[in-house]
């Protein structure tokens, strides 16, 4: 049994999609970034935790690549072409997609008001578009970043897009990015997510 603390309307959503891929039952407890049920366990106040076990783990993507790891499902093994990209993918919606969307997000409402720069929004919204263009470019002719192989770097990218979605950040509603977030979108795990997401609104 895995227990996940953290609000699914956050990064705690990829975690949960992945469970709901690998049919793994979960305790969740939709506990707020930098509550003191979360700093108990993570001092920077982040959320997802995962605890597995006595063991806590932190940070969303080492999270996932730790279930596939284990579970031996969406992730290619390690030391080979495949994962390496599987891996590139994933470094590429960190560092660009949800880069942009972080930034955006602490000069909106995170960060203390007085040192927000909210012009840098618009950097960020420029930056997201180029990292999209970037990732059609990218996207093959499978279904999936990595072909035919639904792997955590689609969690990642489709997190990213959602967040996206929900931050007003224009994305495109046709071509292969706008089919690629559809099928997504689509998968029974992802719905299943959503309606996590839902209960804890």
């Amino acid at each position: 049994m895995y227990k996940i603390v953290g609000y699914p309307r956050s990064r705690a959503m990829r975690v949960i999609w992945l469970l709901e891929e690998l049919g793994e039952t979960y305790e969740l407890d939709p506990a707020f970034p930098q509550t003191d049920t979360v700093k108990a366990l993570n001092p920077t106040g982040k959320v997802p935790v995962l605890i597995v076990g006595d063991e806590v783990l932190t940070e969303s993507i080492a999270i996932c690549a730790y279930l596939a790891d284990k579970h031996g499902r969406f992730t290619f093994p390690a030391g080979t072409i495949e994962r390496a990209r599987q891996d590139s993918f994933t470094q590429f919606g960190v560092d660009v997609l949800e880069g942009a969307l972080w930034t955006a997000a602490k000069n909106s409402f995170i960060l203390p008001e007085e040192i927000r720069v909210p012009a840098i929004k618009d950097v960020c919204r420029m930056e997201f578009a180029q990292g999209l263009k970037t990732l059609e470019q990218r996207l093959g002719d499978g279904p999936y970043a990595m072909g035919d192989t639904f792997t955590i770097a689609d969690i990642l990218l489709g997190s990213c897009l959602g967040w996206a979605s929900n931050a007003k950040f224009e994305l495109p509603n046709e071509g292969p990015v706008c089919a690629y977030f559809k099928r997504l979108k689509e998968r029974p795990a992802f719905l299943a997510t959503m309606a996590k997401v839902a209960e804890a609104a």
